[in-house]
């Protein structure tokens, strides 16, 4: 748990209809290329990882492997939750076998089944839980900050909104550095919309378009901020002719 907490972080939001995933994969040099941290298990589940990549990989191959067996044995899409449990028990082994290791990852699962979009969180413990929205890695109380202000929103908000509020999530994890699309990676999952990771041109296109409205935000609240003394100055006149009248 130790690892997940300093692996680079990851983000997921659902909705009714949809679910985002996001994550920081920053290279180790100049010179290096990142590592991959979203992964496709199915057409309907992707996963997003924060901790020991290498073991992110093996399990991401287990989960691909069970979506296809299950799909090719009753020739329909595996239910999310049910992926979900056989993963937290394949990891609750590693807890009580003296021979193996605990998985130093943790993986949002997101996907969509007949019940709807969901989100987990699968941590190396074996323990797993649904989320509306979560954050996992390093840096990422200042994101799960951000999510825990908006998330009642998030319900029912449209594709559009989600990616915006992912990406706002995840330049909080940042501090302070600039978000660029080179340094992260998103991800859908909806209806009507197969498991895919999002280019880098679309990404940088939806990042350009939402700090242009967050720089706005600040000039209405000056506005309503330059609106605020006129009140008050009206106040004290008011006060002072009261007693004119008497």
């Amino acid at each position: 748990m130790e690892a997940v907490k300093q692996g680079s972080a990851a983000i997921g939001l659902r909705s009714k209809t949809h679910v985002v995933l996001a994550s920081v994969n920053k290279a180790q040099s100049e010179l290096s290329s990142h590592q991959k941290k979203i992964f496709k298990a199915d057409d309907h589940i992707g996963v997003a990882i924060a901790g020991l990549t290498a073991d992110g990989r093996v399990l991401s191959r287990y989960m691909r492997s069970e979506c296809i067996n299950y799909s090719y044995t009753y020739e329909s899409p595996l239910p999310v939750g049910r992926l979900v449990v056989q993963l937290a028990d394949k990891a609750q082994v590693c807890t009580q076998r003296s021979w193996k290791r605990p998985y130093g990852v943790g993986l949002l699962v997101a996907g969509l089944d007949e019940s709807g979009a969901h989100l987990y969180y699968n941590c190396p413990s074996g323990n797993y839980f649904e989320y509306q929205a979560f954050a996992i890695g390093s840096r990422s109380q200042a994101a799960k900050t951000y999510m825990e202000r908006r998330f009642e929103s998030f319900v029912s908000s449209t594709r559009e909104d989600l990616l915006k509020d992912a990406l706002f999530a995840l330049r909080e994890t940042l501090q302070g550095e600039k978000l660029k699309s080179s340094i992260c990676t998103v991800a859908v999952v909806g209806v009507g919309e197969a498991f895919h990771i999002l280019d880098n041109e679309t990404v940088q296109a939806l990042i350009d378009a939402f700090e242009i409205v967050g720089e706005e935000v600040p000039a209405a609240e000056e506005g309503g901020a330059a609106d605020e003394p006129a009140v008050d100055q009206g106040a004290p006149a008011e006060e002072g002719a009261a007693p004119m009248d008497i």
